[in-house]
Formats: C-alpha cells, structure tokens, sequence
C-alpha cells in the first residue's frame, strides 16, 4: 500500500475531512524505525464540536433516531462483513505504527471485533423493559433509551477489538459514537470509516478522530458528549475521570490496567501452565504489551525450579525467533511500539536487575527496531517497581510461596485488580481460591481473555464499570420510570 492510500484525514459526518488546525502527527515503523507519515491530523477543540454537531443531527433530523432494532442489527452485521471482507488491509494499516504481527492482528483483533459487532447485532432487536403490576395503586413501566452522544478513547495495543467493544454495544442501543484511537495507531480505525458508511450508517452516527492527549481531553470535557469509555493508563483515566466531573457529569467507562497474578500450585497441569506464557493469548503474545498480561507470577515453592527452567527455555526460544518483518504471515512476536516505551521498559529491567535475580533476557535485541529480550526476574524485592508497577513489555517477575495463604495474600498485593489466573488441578482450591482473589476476572488453567457474553473489567486502580454481555449494552442506555396512576376517579 502506498502512502499517498493511508487514511490521515478525520472521519466525521461520513467524510474525509482535514483538520481546522495545521498540527499533524508523525508515525514510525517501530521494526525499522522507518517513516510512514507525517500528516495524521489532530483533532482540535472545532474538529470535536463539528463531530458532536454531526452526531446531535444524526440522533435529531437523520433517521437514525427512527432505525428500528432490527435495522440496526441489519446494519451491524453488514459492518461486520465489511471488516471481514477488508481484514488483511485493516491489519497491514494497524501492524505498520505498531509493529503487531500482521497475522495476529487478522486472526485475533479483527476476528473478534467481527464476532463483538455480531453479538450485539443480535441484542439490537431485543432490548426489552420491564412492568409491575398496580399493587398501589400505580402501573409502573421501565423502558431503556439511548444515552444520545458517546465516545470511545482507546489504546494502541489492541485497537480493533476496542472498537468493537465500545462502537457495537453503543449502536446497538441507539446512540451515536465518537471514535478516537490511540496517537501511536490511527491508521487502522480511519480506515474503518468507510466502511461503516458503506454499510449504509447515516452520515455522524459512527465518526472517526486522531489526535494526542490534548483531543482526548477535548472529547472528556465536551458538554454535549453523555458516555465515554476509554481504555488506557490509571493515570490518563483520573484526568478523564476529572474532565468528566468538571464538565457535564457523563458516565464513564474506565479500563486502566493491571498487573495481573498468576498463582501456579505444585499440582497445576504444568504444559499448561508454562503455555499461558507462550504466543497464543498468554504473556508474551504482543511481546507482553496486553492489560491483562500474568506479568505475576506466584508459584508454590516445592515446584519453583522446574518451572523456572521450563519458563527460561520458552523465553529464549522466542527472543531467538525475534526480530523478523511483523508483515510476514509467520512472524508471532513483534517490537516494542515506539522508542519512548522501549526506553521505559528497559528502564524498569535496570531497576530489576538491581532488586532481583535476572533468571534470562534484559538487554536490547539488534540495533535496529524496538526489539527487547523477553525477561524473567525472580524473588524480587516487595516494594521494588517491576513488582508494583504496570511494565507493559516482555518483562515477568516470579515470585515463590510456601502454603495457599501466602499465595492469595501475594495475588492482591497491589493496586490494580483487572484479571487473574490460577493453575490447579484441585477444581475445589481453584473456586476457593477465585472467590478470595481480588480482581475484575479469574482464569482457571488458562490466560485470562475476554469472551462475548461475560462483562470485562476491573476493580481498585483497573478501574470500573464493563465492556461487553449485557453490561455493556445497558450502560449505554439510560432507564426510564413511567408511574401510571391508576386510580384516577371517573367523572
């Protein structure tokens, strides 16, 4: 693909438009530290309030106010299909600011945001209320409406499928969304814009936007905006959380990250635990660079070494593999995302190797790209930042136990509570175990990952609030009590 094909423009009122204000982003190829663009526009304070005009239009004087739910659904699966249709493009856009292998990005990202927009495809005609009876004297009737105006903020890391997770359940119920991807990935969703116009979306229902934190910021504080759902640091979030509160009270969605347990008994099913740390959905799928990454692990001490061992040989094996063209269909691991989170994580490996055994990795691979050894450091020091601290890159600490107690009180040692995953054989330690664990999801013998029709989300400093299930669809609607007096005297 050229670039004079890349999508730099912003999407809103189902066109390709150029900022009102001349500030552009630049993109890298983190694989070869080559340029891709330097004209991404920046959404600025008009660019946002043209967006939100567009939505209030579509939601008012467009007829998307009067789409029934069942064409609503007709349209989000024929979205859907678009997506599918248009994977490979889709991914090459989204692989080359990122460095994301290509195949991942088809068979994970995209897959799932199809399969997200056909799950609420099929909530969209079955919104339902609620009535009861007149007990005193008043019928009373509850009924869901769109929230009006929203807005999605995403990370860099997985950008299609937050597209999923925030646009689907939001149309499904009715509303109209505002998009804005990650600074470091905007490739991908403004490509998504056509799309949905194809698919027959009235013009301002799906809008697209690019930009730093400062468009963030614009879209958190914007009065005509109800919901946002962002996905991103703890620390972004409480400034979202703020400009929110500041501005006109709209409901948030918070997904902050985590630093997430994985708690590995002398009994655990040991292939697999040593696989919940291997490509397919475990830590060092997207080189470590996931929320929900066991960048923690807890293992009973009588089977310390054996697993180590084992841990050390997957790391190794897969840091010698490294370093290939994230566009190659066989490439599985990519680079860091840029220089300044290559420069952060191999920060936090100086800071480990001073507070605990480097078991394997820690230092840069090759001199060209954002290429990091996959590391494991062991037994390090409780107050020391590669064991409090979120990394997001190929970084695992193991940390050993002597009895269940310990192990649980390891686990909620920290202020994050989005996922985390227990390795038993025991399915009777394994419910005991999930219940006391304090976190947003437990995975039992696996990775934690997102499914469809469960909520995803955190607790403590991960944040609040669900994506998708039903959780999702209703946060986006808001209820309404009709008390009908029934008891009305007849003239």
């Amino acid at each position: 693909m050229q670039n004079s094909t890349i999508p730099t423009k912003l999407f809103i009122a189902n066109e390709y438009v150029s900022s009102e204000g001349d500030d552009r982003l630049t993109l890298r190829n983190p694989w070869n530290d080559s340029d891709i663009t330097k004209d991404v526009h920046v959404a600025g304070r008009d660019d946002i309030n043209n967006a939100c005009l567009a939505a209030e239009s579509a939601l008012g004087k467009g007829p998307w106010a009067q789409f029934t739910g069942a064409q609503r659904s007709a349209h989000l699966l024929r979205v859907a299909a678009l997506m599918e249709e248009n994977a490979e493009k889709l991914a090459y856009l989204e692989s080359i600011p990122t460095g994301r292998p290509i195949s991942a990005i088809i068979h994970f990202d995209i897959k799932h945001m199809v399969e997200v927009f056909r799950y609420y495809a099929g909530w969209a005609d079955k919104i339902e209320g609620r009535s009861y009876i007149e007990d005193n004297g008043f019928y009373k009737i509850v009924r869901y409406e769109p929230i009006g105006v929203c807005a999605g903020i995403a990370s860099w890391n997985a950008t299609f499928m937050y597209v999923g997770w925030k646009i689907a359940p939001a149309l499904a119920a009715g509303n109209c969304f505002i998009f804005k991807s990650s600074e470091k990935s905007p490739l991908g969703a403004l490509a998504l814009g056509q799309l949905f116009k194809e698919a027959g979306f009235p013009p301002g229902v799906v809008q697209f936007v690019t930009g730093d934190g400062n468009t963030g910021s614009l879209l958190a504080s914007h009065q005509k905006i109800s919901k946002l759902s962002f996905t991103g640091s703890a620390n972004v979030g409480r400034k979202i959380q703020e400009a929110a509160a500041k501005s006109n009270l709209k409901k948030i969605t918070l997904e902050l990250g985590g630093k997430s347990p994985a708690i590995v008994f002398a009994d655990a099913p040991m292939e697999i635990a040593i696989g919940g740390y291997s490509v397919g959905g475990g830590f060092l799928a997207n080189s470590g660079q996931i929320c929900v990454a066991a960048s923690r692990v807890i293992v009973e001490e009588s089977i310390s070494k054996e697993f180590c061992s084992s841990l050390v040989k997957l790391f190794e094996s897969v840091s010698a593999e490294m370093g290939t063209n994230p566009l190659d269909a066989s490439t599985t691991h990519g680079p860091i995302v840029d220089q300044q989170q290559f420069q952060r994580v191999m920060g936090y490996i100086e800071q480990g190797k001073r507070s605990a055994e480097l078991l394997t990795g820690g230092s840069r691979i090759g001199t060209k790209g954002q290429f990091i050894q996959p590391t494991i450091f062991l037994n390090p020091q409780k107050d020391s930042s590669i064991w409090t601290e979120e990394i997001f890159g190929p970084v695992l600490t193991v940390m050993t136990f002597k009895d269940e107690e310990e192990a649980i009180g390891l686990a909620n040692e920290t202020d994050y509570g989005l996922a985390s995953c227990i390795y038993t054989s025991d399915v009777t330690r394994a419910l005991r175990v999930s219940s006391r664990v304090q976190s947003g999801g437990v995975a039992i013998n696996s990775p934690f990952l997102p499914e469809l029709n469960t909520p995803f989300g955190g607790i403590k400093q991960s944040g609040y609030g669900h994506e998708l299930g039903k959780e999702s669809l209703k946060s986006y609607m808001n209820a309404k009590s009709i008390h009908i007096n029934m008891e009305i005297p007849k003239l």
